[in-house]
């Protein structure tokens, strides 16, 4: 983010890109540097690949972007961050390295995208996949919507060059910016989908980062059953890093959500601040 949520795209375009977070360290105190005091942690993804030898240091706790910006592609310098993200000091309840990936619900372009499904078939293994909201035919509709986010999640996680992936932290970044139909409730089953492969098939944590506005305009309300509920909420759009540490008391995106991470920007960098 200077592919995320950074500059908070407020427009409802259905169809431009963004990538997620960038990088972060924990804040206090107003202004746009953190104290020294409080620990924070950097995001990063592809903006940065070509800044590698100015990446943030120091971070308590790294956050890197699996994706070049579109749900469906790779960070081309992954490995480099994540490494830096293993290296983080630590120090916070946060794990030291983390990881986000961007999404998307392409349904409404015309024609389909290429990686739209077509059925419910497993695009790696070749297995039936079991899908809740009935069977994929390669419609607009939330059985396709679903199997794209399981699709997709797959990919990420068994293609991306992630090692040891069920040991991270994923979190969905959910952002106008992307690719969305307009209808709220396929576009939450295709998050549905991400989830229910990073961690019901996957068995990884999974959290999700927007803002509050973003996630209502993308997902609305989600459906009392949704396994959206309770994700941890990673919040965007604070102001500084004052405003970050007051944005922890914020409620989550969804319902039982926790708050655990806030970000704000300062000087084209991402800081998070760690809310637990």
């Amino acid at each position: 983010m200077k592919n995320s949520l950074k500059i908070i795209a407020l427009s409802l375009a259905s169809s431009l890109i963004i990538a997620a977070p960038a990088a972060a360290a924990k804040p206090s105190g107003g202004g746009g540097s953190p104290s020294p005091a409080i620990l924070t942690g950097n995001d990063i993804s592809w903006p940065q690949c070509s800044k590698r030898t100015t990446l943030p240091n120091g971070q308590a706790f790294g956050i890197v972007g699996v994706n070049g910006g579109l749900a469906n592609n790779t960070n081309p310098c992954f490995a480099q961050e994540l490494s830096w993200a293993n290296a983080s000091k630590g120090g916070t309840n946060q794990p030291k390295a983390a990881l986000y990936v961007n999404t998307a619900n392409p349904g409404d372009v015309t024609p389909a995208v290429a990686d739209w499904p077509k059925n419910n078939v497993n695009v790696v293994t070749g297995a039936a996949d079991t899908d809740p909201y009935g069977t994929c035919s390669g419609a607009n509709d939330t059985a396709c919507a679903w199997q794209y986010g399981y699709n997709i999640a797959n990919r990420d996680f068994n293609q991306r060059g992630v090692a040891s992936p069920a040991s991270y932290t994923w979190y969905l970044d959910v952002e106008t910016g992307n690719s969305w139909t307009s209808d709220k409730s396929k576009n939450a089953a295709a998050l549905e989908g991400m989830v229910a492969y990073l961690n019901g098939t996957g068995g990884a944590k999974v959290g999700v980062y927007s803002t509050g506005y973003q996630w209502q305009q993308i997902a609305g309300t989600v459906s009392g059953t949704s396994n959206l509920n309770g994700l941890p909420s990673w919040l965007a759009g604070s102001s500084s890093a004052s405003n970050a540490e007051a944005n922890c008391k914020l409620p989550g995106l969804t319902a039982s959500s926790q708050v655990v991470l806030t970000q704000y920007v300062a000087k084209s960098t991402d800081y998070d601040v760690s809310c637990i």
